[in-house]
């Protein structure tokens, strides 16, 4: 059995198979999925899982060296927005939530929550370990 928290098949398999600049979307529970776009619906009810949960999870085993949100992010939820900063992702990059769709057409994976917070939505751009 694995020693790291992530336990999702699923997840791991994505996470495994990415390369140096793949992208990893972890969007909240109304976030489009464009057509060809691998889908990894966690989704159970309103909230669950949540979309900090999810993402503390993935960084588990995931290396990441630029992330993408929306930048009505910090004005339309400003409490996720702070738990997200807790994370020090390296490398922020902001856009509007229209270009933010328009981007994760070039997803490897959308990871969909059950998060019901407006633009809980992230962009997750694969680094290297060495």
């Amino acid at each position: 059995m694995k020693k790291t928290p992530l336990l999702n098949i699923a997840l791991s398999q994505l996470i495994a198979s990415l390369g140096h600049g793949d992208m990893v979307v972890i969007g909240d529970a109304g976030l489009p999925v464009p057509a060809g776009v691998k889908l990894i619906d966690l989704a159970l009810t309103h909230g669950v899982p949540g979309f900090i949960e999810t993402l503390k999870t993935v960084l588990t085993e995931m290396q990441v060296e630029q992330h993408i949100v929306a930048d009505a992010l910090a004005l339309r939820s400003p409490l996720l927005a702070a738990q997200m900063s807790a994370f020090d992702l390296p490398g922020k990059r902001e856009m509007s939530h229209e270009d933010f769709k328009q981007l994760t057409q070039g997803a490897k994976a959308i990871i969909r929550t059950g998060e019901c917070t407006p633009f809980a939505n992230i962009i997750l751009v694969a680094g290297v370990v060495f």
